[in-house]
């Protein structure tokens, strides 16, 4: 089992920066690629970014490239998703995610992902 526990949200102004941060326990971390994903209210979960478990490769859904960057520190079993230039559109509850397979150079499936966190919540005003 991982236990995943997001933390970081709030409220920003539209044009600002937030970091998330998601600390993981449980099962050897850097067995994990790791992923963000949001779901905005009436909508399904989408992928946001995704991080190998070596932290070498990184892949990001156009909506927020340039402007997102993920990064991990495994020495703190930590997953980081520093956001930039935030629009309205990106409110939402942002979660974040393992998968024991890997997701180089795509997507990390939500189909695929083994462990959840229970989300935090970004709400970006205009």
């Amino acid at each position: 089992q991982v236990q995943l526990l997001e933390s970081g949200g709030g409220l920003v102004q539209a044009g600002g920066s937030l970091r998330l941060s998601c600390a993981a326990s449980g099962r050897t971390f850097s067995a994990y690629d790791m992923g963000w994903f949001r779901q905005a209210p009436g909508k399904e979960r989408e992928f946001v970014a995704s991080i190998t478990r070596t932290g070498i490769s990184s892949y990001y859904a156009d909506s927020v490239k340039d402007r997102f960057t993920i990064s991990r520190d495994n020495a703190k079993n930590t997953v980081y998703l520093q956001m930039n230039s935030l629009k309205p559109e990106d409110t939402a509850v942002y979660y974040c995610a393992a998968d024991q397979r890997s997701t180089f150079a795509r997507a990390m499936s939500r189909d695929g992902v083994d462990y959840w966190g229970k989300g935090t919540l970004v709400t970006v005003s205009s």
